[in-house]
């Protein structure tokens, strides 16, 4: 941070009933970020709703053409369509955005996404807002599964891999509150012997894998996977090779599980492996401690890895099995963007 009198900032979350908007609240409270204001905004149906923000009690507000008023960071954590309809307007207002749902890295006015641990946040030159202040930058801050992915990708790039795969297994969280709520009442049903609710996913989640949901789910399993490639994909542009990615539907509430599959060819030891993704975020297991899992990763905003194991038929293959809190994760990632963002002066 520069020196001198701290700074205090207005900021605003739009999707702060969410899941995720709850997580990135308590990221911000918890990483001390300097918020004068933090400004919860939803859909009106939600608004009026109770909370506290910074340890006081506040109202949820409805989102509205004046929302981004004197504000300097807008996080949109919602609905990709209520980013897609405000986050231009939050820019020409004069804050920065940094969205988690994906609508600005779909954008060709848009820079692509941003992953601190990674690399640096670039800051392109503001331009005038619409109301006569500085239109700041947009950033697109990517989901938990593409930041797994293109921290594997970066950090095992200066191996050489002859081949790398991720397995991805997403928990129901990352379809938010309903998600969870469909996956809890699955649950109950089954144990009772009822028929079960499938709203969200199309099919039975509860007590099962899933390599597609069924066929009235949207988006499908299909397009959430295409979506993670493209991004990822971009993302390693010139950076590091691009992996082959798949996804697996695991009737979990919380935590993102994935298996990564590493191929050289020549020799290379476990440790070595485990030094080229020292310091991306990354925590691996010291000898003796147990793999990582959902329930062990809740709370935690690193990726965390188990040791590597040999394949046991395929010379030079490897085998890293990791979990990570998916939201606490992304929310993390955010903050950091916004952290950089008032550390190089940007704001």
């Amino acid at each position: 941070m520069p020196s001198g009198p701290v700074r205090f900032y207005r900021v605003a979350i739009v999707g702060a009933s969410s899941l995720l908007g709850k997580e990135l609240k308590q990221v911000l409270e918890d990483r001390r970020f300097p918020a004068g204001e933090i400004v919860l905004l939803d859909e009106s149906v939600m608004a009026g709703t109770l909370t506290e923000a910074g340890g006081e009690a506040t109202f949820i507000r409805a989102l509205e053409e004046d929302s981004f008023e004197a504000a300097e960071f807008v996080f949109f954590v919602g609905t990709a369509s209520d980013a897609e309809r405000n986050w231009v307007i939050a820019q020409k207002s004069g804050a920065a955005v940094i969205d988690l749902t994906g609508a600005v890295a779909a954008s060709d006015t848009a820079g692509g996404s941003v992953i601190p641990s990674l690399s640096p946040v670039s800051r392109p030159e503001p331009g005038a807002g619409g109301n006569g202040s500085m239109a700041r930058a947009a950033y697109s801050s990517p989901s938990s599964a593409v930041i797994i992915t293109c921290s594997l990708a970066v950090g095992l790039s200066a191996l050489e891999p002859h081949r790398l795969a991720v397995l991805l297994f997403p928990a129901v969280s990352e379809r938010g509150q309903a998600g969870v709520e469909e996956l809890e009442s699955q649950t109950a049903s089954l144990l009772s012997f009822r028929e079960i609710a499938q709203p969200v996913f199309d099919a039975q989640v509860a007590f099962n894998l899933l390599a597609r949901y069924g066929e009235r789910s949207k988006p499908s399993l299909e397009e959430v996977r295409g979506a993670i490639a493209r991004e990822v994909a971009r993302y390693l542009s010139g950076r590091a090779p691009v992996p082959a990615i798949q996804l697996v539907q695991a009737p979990v509430f919380y935590g993102y599980a994935f298996a990564a599959y590493l191929e050289t060819e020549s020799s290379v030891g476990a440790e070595t492996v485990e030094a080229a993704l020292a310091g991306l975020g990354v925590k691996i297991a010291a000898p003796g401690e147990p793999p990582p899992t959902n329930v062990s990763v809740a709370g935690g905003s690193d990726i965390q890895l188990m040791r590597m194991e040999p394949d046991l038929n395929v010379r030079n293959g490897m085998w890293i099995w990791g979990a990570v809190d998916n939201l606490r994760l992304a929310a993390n990632n955010a903050v950091r963007i916004a952290e950089e963002l008032i550390a190089s002066s940007a704001l």
